[in-house]
């Protein structure tokens, strides 16, 4: 999770919500990293999940995660929590619950819906604190 958080408060340069990610392999190697990147880069898909998901992807040489771990700041949304059921992800570790738009438990809980063909384990709560305080910074900022 540090390495999320650093990507994290990565974003803020580039005035982007401050949601870092990285992927962990099977032996616990790190495979991908990434933060948003849609005001940046001007890419809806830009969210720190699936950049960090591409890179992982290329690292292996496949689009299956099998055995992998996604490391995030802030649940995922509804296309992140896709893109890791399509990738086959393992496990997702998250920091902060998004009470607006999460769909790994909070909103919906589409990485555990029964009739998936895969499915993925939750570890919520991981350092919940301090990413949610990166959050109420910006947020607070752009209000």
């Amino acid at each position: 999770m540090d390495v999320a958080l650093d990507e994290a408060r990565a974003a803020l340069a580039t005035d982007d919500v401050p949601v870092g990610a990285v992927v962990l392999g099977p032996d616990g190697t790190l495979l991908g990293r990434g933060r948003n990147v849609r005001e940046e880069a001007a890419d809806p898909t830009g969210h720190a999940e699936v950049v960090a998901m591409r890179q992982a992807a290329a690292a292996l040489g496949t689009w299956r995660l099998d055995g992998c771990t996604l490391v995030v700041t802030l649940e995922p949304c509804l296309m992140c929590a896709g893109a890791l059921l399509q990738a086959r992800v393992a496990r997702l570790v998250l920091g902060a619950w998004d009470e607006k738009a999460g769909a790994c438990g909070s909103q919906w809980d589409v990485v555990r819906d029964r009739r998936s063909p895969h499915r993925v384990e939750v570890v919520p709560g991981v350092r919940a604190a301090e990413s949610a305080a990166l959050l109420r910074g910006f947020f607070h900022r752009h209000r």
